[in-house]
């Protein structure tokens, strides 16, 4: 900032000037080049920009074969699968996911790299580690599967939803319980009815609290589900033209009084909107949620897969496809 910012700008001016005339090619990184310097940007300086996104499914099975290729793996590993159910997974995640497998298989004594031990890998970086020894008391394991239960059965039953990965009671590093999506590709772009799907889907595990222990006995727990769809509701608002109270406009960083006073009200009505919509959905699936939440009671971490066959039964009329968000009681 400031005095150390102008001397840092014009020591990098005079490094390229020298180094031009000695026939060297500079090349920098950075993750913020919205905030760069005109003066280091303009043509004669850092006037090629290459962007490096995440890898793709693509370029994702490239680099697991490349970390794969001086391990010995089972047949069972498919690393085109591990590939498509990592979306948003960069380089470093992947090596990090391989390594976490390496490390599980030595600790079993395995002599190859099996499917599980890179599941498990995966669900270590998506869900964090596993807090074994955390004594849970058998009343915060049932509103805790309840919790989960009304995001899953939120994502289940709403179109735009990602895909359930896995849910969980297990306490995973701050959080109690979770439930992770992962989308079913890669994703460019994302419409309002997904952004409203992610809405429903944060307010799945206070709606199922409020409705089975009742309003007085809601917990804390949905604090970071509530942050996140407020966070949302305001991006939809004020980033995305999203309302038509406000227009399809972009506000600027600091609004004015009246105006934030509009987004204000506009991000209350869409979680207001959300809330009457999750518990309507609710009401209607009760079999499912009871279903799924005595489900987790009992086997503690379900897979997209259990959780269809867990829900399928209690079933009114033909289920929405699955739609990796995680929504965690902390």
């Amino acid at each position: 900032k400031g005095t150390q910012r102008k001397h840092c700008i014009n020591f990098l001016l005079r490094w390229m000037v020298l180094n031009k005339m000695r026939g060297i090619i500079v090349m920098a990184a950075t993750n913020l080049p919205d905030i760069l310097d005109p003066a280091l940007t303009r043509p004669g300086r850092f006037d090629r920009h290459i962007v490096v996104p995440s890898p793709d499914v693509r370029g994702r099975q490239d680099i697991l074969e490349l970390y794969l290729q001086d391990k010995p793996v089972g047949s069972d590993v498919n690393v085109n699968a591990i590939a498509r159910s990592t979306p948003g997974f960069n380089g470093a995640d992947l090596a990090n996911l391989v390594n976490i497998a390496a490390i599980k298989a030595a600790v079993e004594g395995a002599d190859k790299l099996t499917a599980s031990q890179l599941e498990f890998a995966k669900d270590r970086i998506i869900m964090g580690t596993e807090r074994k020894s955390m004594f849970i008391s058998d009343e915060s394991r049932k509103l805790t599967a309840y919790h989960e239960s009304g995001h899953a059965i939120v994502a289940l039953n709403t179109k735009g939803a990602h895909p359930i990965h896995k849910a969980t009671i297990l306490p995973r590093g701050s959080a109690l319980g979770m439930v992770t999506q992962l989308p079913s590709q890669d994703e460019t772009s994302i419409s309002k009815k997904q952004l409203l799907a992610r809405l429903d889907v944060c307010m799945g595990g206070r709606v199922a609290e409020e409705l089975i222990f009742g309003e007085e006995n809601v917990t804390t727990g949905a604090r970071n589900d509530l942050h996140t769809a407020t966070e949302l509701a305001q991006y939809m608002v004020s980033n995305c033209g999203m309302s038509n109270a406000i227009g399809p406009v972009h506000v600027k960083e600091r609004p004015s009084v009246d105006m934030q006073s509009r987004i204000d009200a506009e991000v209350g009505r869409l979680l207001r909107e959300a809330y009457e919509r999750v518990t309507h959905l609710l009401k209607k699936h009760e079999k499912q949620l009871h279903a799924l939440a005595n489900a987790l009671l009992e086997r503690e971490t379900l897979t997209a897969d259990e959780i269809n066959k867990v829900v399928h039964p209690c079933q009114e009329e033909p289920q929405l496809p699955f739609q990796e968000e995680a929504f965690a009681l902390t």
